[in-house]
C-alpha cells in the first residue's frame, strides 16, 4: 500500500520539507536521524575534553596530542531513532460527520451514512504522522482505544509496516466510551524508551481525564502532540431549526431548539478549548485543533514547523 493510496497527494507534499522531532533529545539504539543524551564513540562529533585517570584510551585524540602535548577525549552524540507512537480515539463520539466524503482526501471513510466522520480525519491526520515518522525511519506504532486499546500495530520501521499501520487503522469498529487514561497506561506499558506520542481524539471528555492521561505521559519523560478533531458543525453550531440531538456513547436523545442555545454552546465551547490549550501548554505539549471539513495537511505542518522553529531556538 502506497502512501498516496491512502492520504491526499496535497498532504504529503505540505508535510515533506518538514521533520517529526521530539522536544527532548530522544533515547534510542538505531541510526536515525535524532539526537541521543548518551555519549559515546558515535556519529557525529560533539567536542573535546581534557584527559583524566581512569577514562579509556582508545577515545584519546591523538592528533590533538601531537600537536600540543596534551591528552583530550573525543566525545559524540549518538545519533538515533525517535519512537513515535500514535494513539487513535475509535469512540462513539467520533463517528460524527456531516461533510459528504470526498476522494483522495485519504482516511478509512468508515462512516455507513456516507459522510466523512471525525474518525475518518482522526485516521488520515494518523496516517500523515505515522508515514513522516516512517520516511525519517523512525519507528512508529499505531493504536487505537476506546475505553481500553482495542488494536495496536507493534512498534518497528521495518519493511512492510506501512501495511500493518493502514490496516489497524482501517479495520476496527467506531463505538463505546473513551477512556485516555487507560489507553495511556495500556501504552506505557509497551514503551520502552522515552518518545513522541500523537493522541487523535476529539478530546469530548471529562478534562481531569486529559489531565490524568497528560500527568502520566510526562512523568515517564515523553513528548506530547494532541491533535483534537471537530466537526465544523460542532465548530459553528449553524443550525437553523429544532432537531433531536442523540449521543453517540450512550447519552439520551435531546430534543433542542439550535438556534436558542447557539450562543451559550459556542461560549462553553469557547471556554473548554481555552481550557484544553491552558491544561497542554501547562505540561509544555503541544496542541492542534483540526476542522473536519479542511484538509489535515496544512494544520499539521503548521505544527511542525512551529515545533522546528522552537527546537533550533533552544539549540536541540
Amino acid at each position: 500500500m502506497r502512501a498516496e493510496q491512502y492520504l491526499a497527494p496535497e498532504t504529503l507534499a505540505q508535510l515533506g520539507p518538514f521533520e517529526l522531532r521530539a522536544k527532548r533529545i530522544a533515547e534510542g539504539v538505531m541510526s536515525g536521524m535524532h539526537r541521543s543524551p548518551y555519549q559515546g564513540l558515535a556519529v557525529e562529533f560533539a567536542e573535546h575534553r581534557q584527559y583524566v585517570a581512569g577514562d579509556p584510551v582508545r577515545h584519546i585524540d591523538w592528533k590533538v596530542f601531537g600537536r600540543s602535548d596534551k591528552l583530550y577525549l573525543k566525545r559524540f552524540q549518538q545519533e538515533t531513532n525517535l519512537d513515535v507512537h500514535v494513539l487513535v480515539d475509535s469512540s462513539g463520539s467520533m463517528r460524527f460527520g456531516t461533510l459528504g466524503s470526498k476522494g483522495g482526501w485519504g482516511g478509512t471513510r468508515t462512516g455507513r451514512t456516507g459522510m466523512w466522520t471525525k474518525f475518518d480525519h482522526a485516521t488520515a491526520a494518523a496516517a500523515a504522522m505515522s508515514f513522516l515518522g516512517l520516511s525519517q525511519r523512525d519507528r512508529v506504532s499505531t493504536a487505537m482505544f476506546a475505553d481500553h486499546i482495542v488494536a495496536a500495530t507493534r512498534c518497528s520501521n521495518s519493511q512492510g509496516h506501512w501495511r500493518a499501520i493502514v490496516q489497524c487503522l482501517a479495520t476496527h469498529a467506531v463505538e463505546g466510551q473513551a477512556d485516555l487514561p487507560r489507553a495511556v497506561d495500556e501504552l506505557l506499558a509497551r514503551a520502552t524508551h522515552r518518545s513522541l506520542v500523537v493522541v487523535v481524539s476529539d478530546f469530548l471528555m471529562p478534562g481531569q481525564r486529559v489531565r490524568d492521561a497528560l500527568a502520566r505521559l510526562r512523568h515517564r519523560g515523553h513528548d506530547v502532540i494532541l491533535v483534537r478533531i471537530l466537526d465544523r458543525t460542532e465548530l459553528r453550531f449553524d443550525l437553523d431549526e429544532n432537531a433531536p440531538f442523540e449521543g453517540l456513547e450512550g447519552e439520551a436523545a435531546l430534543e433542542v431548539d439550535a438556534r436558542a442555545v447557539r450562543d451559550a454552546y459556542l461560549q462553553v465551547l469557547d471556554e473548554d478549548e481555552r481550557a484544553l490549550e491552558r491544561l497542554v501548554r501547562g505540561f509544555g505539549f503541544d496542541l492542534v485543533r483540526l476542522d473536519t471539513h479542511e484538509s489535515v495537511g496544512p494544520a499539521l505542518a503548521a505544527l511542525l514547523a512551529r515545533r522546528e522553529m522552537l527546537l533550533r531556538g533552544s539549540g536541540s
